[in-house]
Formats: structure tokens, sequence, C-alpha cells
């Protein structure tokens, strides 16, 4: 940090501010709906959810997060009754990560407070623009996400 409090926000500054907003807009308004259990970190988790299941390791890489964090939640999940493990039929030896009855009205809900954020936001800066903002975000994540991190550096 430099000190300098009129730089532009850097990439992580920003990238942080709109994660934590849209954070506290969708848990809150799952709190609202009766998912007042769960917390933000759980989106790891129930941001790549299918209804028909995934396994830890892919929710791990999707999230980005290291298996032992996405284990965890995925306990803390099967606690509160959202998701449950169960055999995969493509492989027996692996488990699947499959939404229960509450995970999968919490997918519905979530997915319809993100698509109410979403819309203001075309809204507001127009529909092609914000088509534009989220494909080049999209790759801005992509290009992140092959860039070795510390664990990997030397």
């Amino acid at each position: 940090m430099t000190g300098d409090q009129t730089k532009e926000p850097d990439l992580g500054v920003l990238a942080a501010r709109v994660l934590f907003s849209v954070q506290r807009e969708l848990f809150g308004a799952l709190a609202e709906q009766g998912f007042d259990d769960i917390a933000p970190r759980a989106g790891a988790v129930l941001a790549h959810l299918r209804a028909d299941g995934v396994r830890a390791s892919e929710l791990a890489r999707l999230s980005g997060q290291h298996k032992q964090v996405i284990g965890s939640l995925v306990d803390d999940l099967e606690r509160l009754g959202y998701v449950e493990r169960g055999p995969d039929p493509a492989d027996r030896r692996a488990k699947l990560v499959r939404p229960t009855e509450r995970g999968l009205l919490q997918m519905e809900a979530a997915a319809a407070i993100m698509r109410t954020i979403e819309e203001r936001h075309a809204r507001a800066l127009g529909g092609p623009e914000y088509a534009a903002f989220k494909a080049a975000l999209r790759q801005v994540a992509e290009l992140q996400s092959e860039t070795p991190g510390r664990d990997q550096a030397g």
C-alpha cells in the first residue's frame, strides 16, 4: 500500500468491493427468505453446486479454494441440511456432493436474487455494456486463475 489515497483502486480492491457488496446483498436476502444459517464463506460450495451433484475436488478447482477448506464447508453444509454426500455413479470410489431438498430451494432463491442484482446493473450500465463488462471480467478471472500462486513459485 502506497498511502496515496488519490490513486485509482487496483484490481484486487475493486474485485473485493464487488464481492463483499454482492455477498452482503445475496446473503441478507437469503436470510430474509429463511436461509439465515449459512455464512458467505459457504458460497465457495453453493455457487458451484449442481442439482445432479459435483465432486469436492471439482468444487475446489472451480472455487479456487483448497480441498481441505471445501471439505470443511461441505461438512458444515451437510450438518445444516443443505447437501449430502453420495456415491458417484460414474465412479463408485468417488463421492458426489448433492443438494438436499433444502439445498435445491436455497439454490433457486440464490439464482433469483443474483438475477435481480445482475438485471439492476445491466439497466444501470446498459445491456451491451454490462455484457461486455462480464465478458472482460470473466477473461481477467480466467487469466488470473492461470497465474501461478506463491505456493507454486520457486
